[in-house]
């Protein structure tokens, strides 16, 4: 059996998380895009969505809940890739549900020895469980880590 083969498939509880104006504000400004529609009430009137939007990014600030069983390292872990698909923008003010889900796990052996490939799939959906987004994600396990988790 490999590493994490009995948690695909497994979701975590959804979490209530709100796209805060003074958070989309600072999110902006992290990572330098200030442009108006994100920051700007008035810009955000005029805009075809009548109100300001949060960044494409925006949604690595939410709480996705936990996956039982899954228990990663705080650190050691690569960043493979990330990937989202917006239904529609996130806007400022809503509140929204946010869940992870297992998608699948594979070992790979390279140079580096071997690498395991955890797949994971986040959601947001809106208070009637319409989706807004998803986020796809691979986190890349070297042996270091592996060893940490001892499996």
């Amino acid at each position: 059996m490999c590493m994490f083969e009995e948690l695909i498939g497994k979701k975590s509880n959804k979490v209530k998380n709100k796209v805060e104006r003074g958070l989309v504000e600072r999110f902006a400004e992290s990572i330098g895009d200030s442009s108006p529609i994100f920051v700007d009430e008035e810009a955000g009137k005029q805009s075809r969505y009548g109100q300001n939007i949060a960044p494409p990014t925006f949604p690595r600030t939410f709480n996705y809940g936990k996956v039982k069983g899954l228990h990663l390292p705080n650190k050691g872990l690569i960043h493979g890739e990330q990937i989202y698909h917006y239904v529609r923008p996130l806007l400022v003010g809503e509140e929204i549900y946010c869940y992870t889900e297992v998608k699948d796990y594979y070992d790979k052996t390279g140079k580096n020895g071997l690498m395991g490939f955890l797949l994971t799939k986040r959601y947001g959906e809106d208070l009637k469980g319409n989706l807004i987004f998803t986020e796809e994600s691979i986190v890349i396990i070297n042996e270091a880590v592996r060893e940490a988790l001892k499996v």
